[in-house]
């Protein structure tokens, strides 16, 4: 056997299978089928749920007209998802978009743009098109799955995120922004604008518009609180801690003076110690994430066990992050595994405490 063939051993199997179980669990759901009529309704009527953070993304003009244009030529539509809620009502995990355009065009006098198949409609509202057209439009029927109460908000953003990949809608942090409103996740917000911090972790464009910094500053509270109950799922540890730091802020508002003293003490000693900052290179122009994260939450662990490295930064020595080793912890292998956290955190904490 090649020796960089992996062996999984009957323990890693067991794991692997556990883990699938649990997880498998967190998805139930039944299938459903309304009418457009009464999805437009129902719509109007509220009793379909938009969660706060899909209000922000709406199609534009042309994309809207496109999708209304394949309802009327009966293409397949894809299947809406919804979580029901404890008062009866319908919250929509995916297909937001394609509800409130319906909801529009069938009660709101939404105009079509220029059309490429339908060109002669272009312009048309519902009311515009022939009676008869109307009414078969109204009783084509779009099926729905349903997940039931055991389907958490975590499995939820999951399922959202997935279904959307490669899409323009919403990326994880973004739906965490909106989701998880409150006074911690404000102050992620504050922090991730912060100009020495940019400078420090520079990214490109694409990936500030996608709430990269938030996403950093996320994890280093959330990493360097401690990985006790972390499971190898960032996204649902990321999600239950914010949830609960939203309701600690909410208790104690001193709270968030001590975590912004903590990030910007961070960020004074990286400034002085790291020749780079989070960068590999003096013109770096992006920031790894794995390497964001063993310098940030590392430094901050070793600041906390000698605090005589913040007050004199030029003590301790980074010649090891050219070497070999740090380059292979902050290796995007397995980066988001318990024991490649731990271990990248702990090398930088390490090298920093016994400098």
């Amino acid at each position: 056997m090649p020796s960089d063939v992996t062996t999984i051993t009957p323990e890693q199997r067991d794991e692997a299978e556990e883990q699938i179980v649990v997880q498998s669990k967190r998805i139930d759901f039944y299938i459903t089928e309304y009418s457009i009529e009464i999805l437009a309704n129902k719509m109007s009527n509220e009793e379909y749920v938009v969660p706060a953070y899909q209000r922000a993304f709406t199609w534009e003009e042309e994309r809207r007209s496109k999708f209304i244009e394949s309802v009327i030529m009966g293409l397949p539509i894809p299947f809406i998802f919804f979580w029901e809620m404890d008062d009866g009502r319908l919250e929509i995990v995916d297909g937001s978009q394609r509800l409130r355009t319906l909801e529009d065009f069938i009660l709101k006098g939404f105009r079509l743009g220029n059309l490429d198949q339908l060109s002669k409609i272009s312009g048309f509202c519902f009311k515009d098109l022939p009676e008869s057209r109307q009414r078969k439009i109204r009783n084509r029927s779009i099926r729905g799955i349903v997940l039931n109460e055991h389907a958490d908000e975590a499995a939820r953003l999951d399922m959202f995120e997935r279904i959307n990949t490669g899409s323009k809608i919403a990326n994880r942090a973004e739906v965490r922004r909106g989701a998880l409103a409150g006074a911690f996740m404000t102050m992620v917000i504050e922090l991730a604008q912060d100009e020495r911090f940019a400078k420090l972790a520079p990214m490109s464009d694409k990936t500030k518009e996608e709430r990269g910094y938030e996403e950093l500053v996320t994890r280093f509270f959330a990493y360097g609180d401690g990985l006790d109950t972390y499971k190898d799922r960032p996204a649902d540890f990321i999600f239950d801690y914010v949830k609960n730091k939203n309701a600690e802020f909410l208790e104690n508002p001193g709270m968030a003076d001590a975590y912004k003293q903590r990030f910007q003490k961070m960020l004074s000693f990286v400034e002085q110690a790291f020749p780079y900052g989070f960068r590999r290179t003096e013109n770096g122009k992006a920031t790894p994430r794995a390497r964001f994260e063993a310098i940030a939450i590392g430094s901050h662990l070793a600041i906390e066990a000698r605090p005589d490295l913040a007050s004199d930064p030029s003590r301790a020595d980074v010649s090891w992050l050219a070497g070999s080793e740090f380059t292979k912890a902050t290796g995007a292998d397995g980066a988001n595994a318990r024991a490649r956290l731990e271990g990248r955190i702990g090398f930088v904490r390490t090298h920093l405490v016994e400098s």
